[in-house]
Order: C-alpha cells, then structure tokens, then sequence
C-alpha cells in the first residue's frame, strides 16, 4: 500500500499540473485567438524577394505601422488632416454598416491620399460564433463596397476583436485575404484620456510593431499627433502594412501579427 507522503507527492503534482493547464488554456482565451499560428513582419519579409518594394526597405529601417479599426468616423477627417501635415501612412481596417455607408467620402479620400483600406467586416460580429456563409458575407459586403467606392479590393482583413480560428482562415485563403492582428494595442475603446493612450503605445512599441487603434473614438485622434512625433525622434519610419511585409506579401489565409 502507498505511504501517504507518496500519495500527497503524487496530489501535488497533479495539482500543480492541472492549474498550469487552467492557466494556459485562460492565456489562449484572453490573447483571442487561442492557438493560431501567426507570421511576423520579419519572416513576411524573407518568403519572397520578388515582390516589389514600398517606399521604405524595412530591412534596414525601424519601421512601425499605424492601424485604425472600425472606420470611418466623424474623427476621421481629422485623422487624416494629421496624417497628411506628418506625411505618414496609416492602414484603415473600415466597418460597413454605420461606417463605409455613412461616410463614402472619407473612405474616397483615405484611398486618394495613399492609405491602405482593408476589411474589419460588416457589422463587427464575432466571426467565431457564425456559420461560414454568414462569415462570407461579413467579409464579401465590406469588401464590395470598399472597391465600389475606390476600385480596388482589399487584401487585408482583422477579425473583430481578433477572435479567428480555421475555419475563418480557409474562408479568408477562399476570398483572397490575409489576417492582421496586432502587436501594440492602446486598449484606446476603454478611455477617452489621450494621454493614457499615448503612453500605452510608446511603452509598447519595438521594431516592426503594428499598432492597433480606432479613429472612432474621442480620446485616441488627439493622442495621433503626440504619438507620431515621438516615435519620429526614436528614428521610427511609418509604414501601411502591405510596407512593412515588403518584399514579401501578405498571404490570404495566414495571420500576421
């Protein structure tokens, strides 16, 4: 019969191994997309040297790559304002219902003035709680309408609050778009205090970083300013995402982070 010192060793240790398996699967939950493999900018960059290059070789540069979700908004016009004084790029990921419909202008200018316009879906549904038809037409609406109003379709979506898994990834490879997540994010939808959201970025920002933030909100357009001049004088050089892959491309059906 055991001795009960082995059995309490034994107890332990499987305690022990239960509550890391709690822990890693509430990291999966809390990160959002569970066990998705993401590719970096950096090995983007390696996979294919024929592509053609943007105005910046991120090889060499620091570069970084301004996002905003959930576009456009009435603090749009602003944004771009700002971004055409500083000459910087941004990457727009625009929502459909209540945003492209509401403001074709916006969404007009921001493919007139160089920015890249990619798909955040139609009405921000979580893409993991429905059924493939249903993601098809979050993604195949926004995408029409984006390339109605500019004549080209995007190649770049991010799934609403980054919640993915393979099924989105084999309807985003059908329909010819690529993930993008985030590797910087102001959590900007939980304060109106510009401040707060430009600290967060500036902590969090490295080399190759893609910053997640929402032009619809009050707080994070006043913060852009501050946001860029700093990382101007850290020698930052800013990017669209499709740059920031460059030479390589961003392949439908992978996640890039």
């Amino acid at each position: 019969m055991p001795s009960p010192t082995k059995k309490t060793k034994r107890s332990t240790i499987a305690f022990r191994a239960a509550s890391l398996g709690v822990a890693a699967a509430l990291l999966m939950a809390l990160g959002g997309c569970g066990r998705t493999d993401t590719t970096t900018p950096s090995s983007a960059r390696a996979t294919d040297v024929r592509a053609r290059f943007g105005t910046v070789d991120c090889r060499q540069a620091k570069c970084v790559a301004l996002t905003f979700d959930a576009g456009p908004s009435e603090h749009s016009a602003r944004l771009l304002d700002i971004l055409a004084e500083e000459q910087v790029p941004a990457t727009f990921f625009l929502m459909g219902r209540r945003h492209i419909d509401r403001y074709p202008e916006l969404v007009r200018r921001m493919a007139d003035e160089g920015h890249e316009l990619a798909n955040h879906t139609w009405t921000h549904r979580n893409l993991t709680d429905l059924q493939p038809d249903q993601i098809r037409e979050e993604l195949t609406r926004t995408d029409d309408a984006i390339e109605e109003l500019t004549g080209r379709r995007p190649t770049l979506m991010r799934p609403p609050q980054g919640r993915t898994d393979a099924r989105v990834h084999e309807i985003c490879r059908e329909l010819g778009l690529a993930e993008i997540l985030w590797s910087v994010t102001a959590k900007d939808y939980a304060t109106t205090d510009s401040d707060v959201i430009t600290r967060r970025v500036l902590s969090q920002v490295s080399r190759d970083g893609i910053v997640l933030l929402h032009d619809l909100y009050d707080g994070t357009v006043p913060a852009v300013p501050g946001i860029i001049r700093v990382l101007k004088e850290r020698g930052y050089v800013f990017v669209t995402v499709p740059q920031l892959l460059a030479p390589g491309r961003a392949e439908p059906g992978k996640v890039y982070r």
